[in-house]
């Protein structure tokens, strides 16, 4: 039977810069067969959040466990060895590299030993089939061989979803994966994060497209001034009072 242990627990997260409090005591837990969205308007703390779960930003109060362990204070390169990956909102690749050798490079634990393999065995093969299980997880098998600069906006945010994977994390945070994309590019987004549970994948969403969180997500969050106003299934979320006044707007 799969396990229904949540993947990630956050509870009672404090974020705060200076004297402005960007996340104010939020709670919540990720399962790890689920997609999971975190959306509010701009400046409700949303990636203040991812920064704080990834070790980029300190936490002011309260504790992040993933994968039962605590988090907390652990720093970010050892945060992502543990399983927990990140996209962030720029598309930053290496152009000069084809798509395949992008998540091969982000694959790639960078350890002394390793560094002393390479430097013995330059051609050593890379964890070919992480890769090619990112690749297939986000639609891009056929564009494997090209380059960044040959693809459209939409599949180079997909191999940022795929780099991302390419390390094989319990949990990847997606920080607005379709901006700039058009409505095609943003549905066949939201197609292809649905494929990650089944692949024991389970994802944290956040972005502004709400066509997209409302058909990817299982669960929502909405955050509004930091401070968590609303949670539950899409359908609960969009009859909240709440978030309709500080988010969604009436019909």
């Amino acid at each position: 039977m799969p396990s229904t242990t949540p993947v990630l627990n956050v509870e009672a997260v404090c974020v705060r810069y200076g004297g402005v409090t960007a996340v104010d005591g939020v709670s919540f837990e990720v399962g790890p067969a689920e997609v999971f969205g975190l959306i509010g308007p701009n400046g409700a703390g949303k990636t203040s959040m991812i920064d704080a779960l990834t070790g980029y930003t300190g936490v002011s109060g309260g504790q992040v466990i993933f994968r039962g362990r605590d988090i907390t204070r652990t720093a970010p390169h050892k945060r992502a060895r543990s399983g927990l990956a990140r996209t962030f909102q720029s598309v930053e690749l290496f152009d000069d590299l084809t798509v395949a050798e992008n998540l091969a490079v982000a694959g790639t634990r960078i350890t002394m030993a390793s560094t002393l393999r390479d430097l013995v065995l330059p051609a050593r093969d890379r964890d070919q089939e992480a890769i090619a299980d990112a690749l297939s997880l986000c639609g891009l098998e056929d564009v494997a061989d090209s380059h960044p600069t040959e693809l459209s906006h939409g599949r180079r945010k997909l191999v940022g979803v795929a780099r991302a994977l390419a390390s094989r994390p319990a949990l990847v945070l997606l920080d607005e994966p379709a901006a700039g994309l058009d409505t095609e590019e943003s549905l066949e987004l939201g197609r292809q994060l649905r494929k990650l549970p089944e692949r024991g994948v389970a994802v944290l969403l956040v972005d502004h497209d709400m066509s997209l969180v409302l058909a990817a997500c299982d669960r929502l969050l909405v955050l509004n001034f930091g401070r968590a106003i609303a949670t539950g299934t899409p359908a609960e979320v969009q009859q909240d009072a709440s978030v309709i006044a500080a988010y969604l707007g009436a019909p």
